[in-house]
């Protein structure tokens, strides 16, 4: 049918599958420590309904990438099922899975056979107590095992993701990324975006790319990467000369939405043409109404037509949206 396309020039290849809202962490910058009132399971999409929404993207729309997203997506406990039949498909995209990893040491080596290609972990500090204060749970140790069964099964490259916080492990930059080249892991630091289920994100207390990389240079080299990123939103930095590189995700200070190629489904059916968009697309009713592939390929792509300019974040008059980040996707 032919591609994801906007208004402004921009075609979306990649999808975020959100699997759940459900997780086992209570992350201090994505939701309170009661957690959240999660989605009536009538309401999310099944893996049939999954699997051939994902197949109708591959197929009639262009998609060439597909991640699984959450909440946190080790807790379907279909999901080597999920990969497996993503990877099955005529038209099989490139399979990725953003997950905290807890759990993955179980399931690394049966989602690599299922035909998973990487894995994008979140952890914003090797220190055990900090990590405990960020995400209220003691579990830096099982992160770590998650991080190592991943290198094992050829899950690479292995990427972390690390926010930091003011006041919390904003001086721990340097101990991470010095962790992560010694493993051979791919560090990328994200600005904190408004996405936390409490609203309490604020501009002032947010640390900043350039924030990130001054900690960085006291004990690294850095120089910018000579490779076009494309559509990538890491921007990527050649630490002492290289090989390795450390990335910045700065989606607040240095707005890459010029760039994007992402699309994202929600688990209970709604496509989403950025993160921050305050309207979303219905593909569920239509499809359990019994709509073909041909006309939910056409709202699909009603949808993504709609897609704004950019998030907004830095007009005065932006809102957040309703939905935290952990019940989007990322």
């Amino acid at each position: 049918m032919g591609t994801l396309s906007d208004a402004f020039g921009r075609t979306a290849s990649d999808l975020r599958v959100s699997l759940t809202d459900h997780c086992n962490l209570r992350c201090t910058y994505c939701m309170p420590a009661e957690g959240l009132a999660w989605l009536p399971d009538e309401s999310v999409l099944t893996d049939d309904e999954l699997v051939r929404l994902i197949g109708i993207a591959t197929s009639l729309l262009g998609v060439r990438e597909v991640r699984f997203t959450g909440g946190e997506p080790l807790l379907r406990r279909s999901l080597v099922d999920i990969v497996q039949r993503t990877a099955a498909l005529e038209a099989a995209p490139e399979i990725s899975l953003t997950t905290n990893a807890l759990g993955l040491a179980r399931k690394a080596q049966s989602l690599a056979a299922a035909g998973l290609d990487r894995v994008n972990v979140s952890l914003d500090t090797i220190r055990s107590d900090t990590f405990t204060k960020i995400t209220r749970r003691n579990r830096l140790h099982d992160v770590i095992s998650g991080l190592e069964a991943a290198h094992e099964a050829g899950l690479g490259p292995v990427k972390i993701n690390a926010v930091l916080l003011r006041g919390v492990n904003d001086d721990q930059g340097p101990e991470l990324l010095r962790w992560a080249l010694a493993r051979d892991y791919h560090l990328r630091f994200i600005e904190q975006m408004p996405l936390d289920a409490q609203h309490g994100w604020r501009r002032h207390t947010m640390i900043t790319a350039d924030e990130i990389l001054a900690s960085l240079s006291t004990e690294f080299e850095l120089s910018p990467a000579r490779e076009s990123r494309g559509s990538s939103p890491a921007e990527l930095f050649v630490v002492d000369g290289g090989p390795a590189t450390v990335g910045v995700i700065a989606s607040i200070t240095r707005p890459f939405c010029g760039d994007c190629d992402r699309v994202r489904l929600t688990a209970d059916g709604q496509v989403r043409n950025c993160l921050f968009a305050h309207q979303e697309s219905d593909l569920r009713g239509a499809l359990r109404a019994g709509a073909s592939d041909e006309e939910l390929a056409q709202r699909w792509v009603a949808a993504v037509a709609g897609k704004l300019p950019g998030h907004g974040i830095n007009d005065s008059r932006f809102l957040q949206p309703t939905r935290p980040m952990s019940a989007i996707g990322g």
